[in-house]
């Protein structure tokens, strides 16, 4: 089983100053698209044990969700150095999540 969605909020000036390669994964722990996307985003992350994953709970009134215009769940948002490179929405294979952790360090 993979680990739950944290319901605390890193700040947005946070991650945009975080060094390297982050990986946003926002959802909720019921969603059930979310759970059937967590083997799916863990395979692919299996390949960068350098990325930073942070699963974090979103929803109405969650300002990181918003600040990354999240609207579906899961969506996966891949950072270098702070800097948007590549999302996926609910993804149904890691090969998904593989193409845009690649673009990531390319």
């Amino acid at each position: 089983m993979s680990a739950p969605y944290a319901t605390h909020q890193p700040e947005r000036a946070e991650i945009d100053g975080a060094p390297g390669l982050v990986v946003l994964d926002f959802g909720t722990d019921w969603c059930g698209y979310c759970r059937a996307a967590a083997p799916v985003i863990a395979q692919a992350l299996a390949a960068y044990p350098a990325a930073r994953h942070l699963k974090v709970e979103d929803g109405p009134g969650r300002p990181l969700g918003r600040s990354f215009r999240v609207k579906l769940w899961p969506t996966v948002v891949v950072l270098k150095d702070g800097q948007e490179v590549a999302r996926v929405v609910r993804p149904a294979d890691a090969g998904a999540v593989s193409e845009a952790l690649a673009m990531a360090v390319a």
